[in-house]
């Protein structure tokens, strides 16, 4: 199926009550999820104008850029956004590990049912 190309227009999007859409970090060559973090528009537009992840922090409210302090960071290659506007997919370009325990992505923990 082909895919659309348009304008991302933030106002379109479907924000949450404190004004934060998730947004899941796909690496573009391997295709590994990364993270899910959270954006709020001014987090999005900065990415949309400077090519470097940034994110709002829910804990410490605030945005951040990913890799400020490690190194980490996160080269945005493109955006999609889902069918009904609420979530946002970012293919990345990583340098070093994404996860702040060092590990590559943030989802290296699997789950199994737990023993009765």
């Amino acid at each position: 199926m082909p895919q659309q190309t348009e304008s991302l227009d933030p106002a379109l999007l479907r924000w949450d009550d404190a004004g934060l859409i998730p947004a899941v970090i796909q690496d573009e060559s391997s295709r590994e999820v990364r993270m899910l973090g959270f954006m709020n528009r001014e987090s999005l537009e900065r990415t949309l104008e400077s090519g470097q992840v940034w994110f709002y922090s829910r804990s410490r409210r605030e945005l951040w850029r990913k890799g400020a302090t490690s190194g980490n960071t996160l080269a945005l290659r493109s955006i999609y956004v889902n069918c009904e506007d609420n979530s946002l997919l970012l293919l990345v370009d990583p340098t070093g590990p994404t996860c702040h325990t060092g590990n590559r992505s943030c989802f290296y923990r699997q789950v199994r049912k737990a023993e009765s």
